[in-house]
């Protein structure tokens, strides 16, 4: 494979037909359907281009030119190929006979800037009051899914959200492919591997996780959960590493604690369904689901407390934060989240969490915790 500096520059020559975009920072996604029909997602807005690779050999050469530092080329028999670029963006090809219409790339590009919670409340994504309450929750190793639809800001809140946990805790980091921009020090970053054109050095989210378990982790960070390692996380948050974290794709809390259970099903070990939601109920604290809406704003949507199950096997959640109109007489008008009213979880443990994180009870959660 050719070494790092050497890929950055021929990747500049092979991809000079989107290098603009590549370095636009408001252009979070590239999108190529062919060699002379491309789009970009910029400021959330999905925009076709005029730009166009010179002929379809030429666009294939790029491919290739991206492919060949991960050890991969187009002659692979995978028709589904994953790559990244030197800034670590990630890549995404599709050939035939998948692809019907011929090979498409999906470039997600890698942010440079990392962007801290208080810039996430700048931008209005969350409030200061549900900030100091995840700071909370974090710092109490609250188990925690971040779900939402794609694009719609799961990885930059996790990231945020990162900057909470103490200095001294070790994390391990678990990813299909390496996203997260984690604000820690402390931590082990483990990435799975697709096999080579012969089936040969494969290594999955699952094995990645058993191996996690033996690098000695105060927490677990998942940066996706797509599969049968949810069964593996619930265990691992039932037994002893809370405070771990992870994202998930889903269109509410409640799907999320659904999907959840569906992928812990395709692990293949057969458990009761009362069981096995039991447990999910038990090992996930809290749900934070964020969404996209027009414009390309990301906000968070919700944050919802995990309820055991009750006694039809259901899941119960209780929603802490919403997402409401700052002005009710205007539904229309700019939404933002506000909390419920609801008492939280966290306020059964209010007088540890007194003795322990007295600087983090700031006034505006006190209510939520019942000590106002």
């Amino acid at each position: 494979m050719p070494s790092q500096a050497l890929f950055v520059r021929t990747v500049e020559h092979y991809l000079a037909p989107i290098k603009a975009f590549l370095d636009d920072s408001g252009v979070t996604e590239v999108m190529i359907n062919r060699f002379d029909e491309i789009y970009i997602e910029k400021d959330g807005k999905i925009v076709k281009t005029d730009a166009r690779f010179t002929d379809p050999q030429a666009y294939e050469a790029a491919i290739n030119n991206i492919l060949q530092f991960t050890g991969r080329s187009l002659s692979d028999d995978q028709p589904l190929i994953d790559s990244r670029l030197p800034d670590g963006s990630r890549v995404h090809v599709a050939k035939a006979p998948c692809a019907r219409n011929g090979t498409s790339v999906a470039i997600r590009k890698f942010s440079q800037m990392v962007l801290d919670i208080d810039w996430l409340i700048e931008l209005g994504t969350l409030t200061t009051q549900a900030r100091d309450f995840l700071r909370l929750a974090v710092n109490a190793e609250q188990n925690m899914l971040v779900a939402g639809g794609t694009s719609s800001g799961k990885t930059s809140l996790l990231n945020a959200l990162s900057s909470f946990i103490p200095d001294d805790q070790r994390i391990v980091v678990i990813e299909d492919s390496a996203e997260l921009q984690l604000q820690k020090n402390h931590l082990i970053s483990l990435e799975a591997q697709q096999p080579d054109r012969y089936g040969r050095g494969e290594v999955t989210i699952r094995e990645l996780f058993k191996s996690s378990l033996r690098l000695r982790p105060d927490r677990i960070i998942i940066g996706e959960v797509r599969g049968g390692e949810a069964l593996d996380m619930i265990q691992a948050m039932t037994s002893g590493h809370g405070g771990s974290m992870g994202t998930l794709h889903a269109n509410s809390p409640a799907d999320t604690l659904n999907r959840l259970e569906t992928m812990a099903l395709m692990s293949e070990i057969e458990l009761p369904l009362f069981a096995l939601r039991s447990q999910i109920a038990s090992a996930v604290d809290m749900v934070v689901h964020m969404s996209r809406h027009i414009g390309g704003r990301r906000l968070v949507t919700q944050i919802s407390e995990v309820n055991p199950v009750d006694d039809a096997g259901n899941y119960t959640l209780r929603d802490l934060f919403v997402l409401k109109p700052v002005d009710k007489d205007n539904p229309d008008h700019q939404m933002q989240l506000a909390w419920t009213g609801e008492r939280s979880a966290l306020g059964n443990r209010a007088d540890r969490l007194a003795s322990q994180h007295q600087d983090l009870l700031t006034d505006p959660i006190k209510p939520i915790l019942g000590m106002d």
